[in-house]
């Protein structure tokens, strides 16, 4: 077989061995970076409450603390965090929590601001009108 008569085909000699390949000179894999932990970066203080997984001993050395959890989307994430992240479960309430959290962020908004009331109440009325009317 005459590898030269089939080098007009774009790709051919991508299925080569190693040493026979066109690029290999430019094939490389990248180093491991090995970082040397002999002196690890503090620990964050815990000033909020922090979830973590079931599966790690500790918490991570940094951490979001914008939000912590609260209300009833906080108890849903507790509940969460107390199953393993191989449980689909884990992620479901994960997700429903996000869900009501949104939900208590619209009724903060409403009890803080009457025009935002009005506003929702407006977008939800045209919303179920959209969906209802029929063609």
């Amino acid at each position: 077989m005459d590898r030269s008569s089939y080098a007009h085909i774009p790709g051919w000699g991508s299925d080569l061995e190693r040493g026979n390949r066109p690029a290999v000179p430019m094939e490389r894999t990248p180093p491991r970076l090995d970082v040397p932990w002999s002196d690890p970066p503090p620990q964050q203080p815990m000033t909020v409450e922090v979830l973590k997984s079931v599966e790690r001993p500790e918490h991570s050395r940094t951490f979001g603390t914008r939000l912590p959890p609260k209300g009833l989307s906080g108890a849903i994430r507790r509940a969460a965090f107390r199953r393993s992240e191989n449980d689909i479960g884990h992620w479901l309430a994960l997700i429903a929590a996000d869900r009501v959290n949104v939900v208590e962020g619209l009724c903060q908004d409403v009890r803080r601001s009457p025009a935002k009331a009005a506003m929702v109440g407006v977008g939800l009325g045209v919303a179920a009108w959209l969906l209802l009317r029929r063609n």
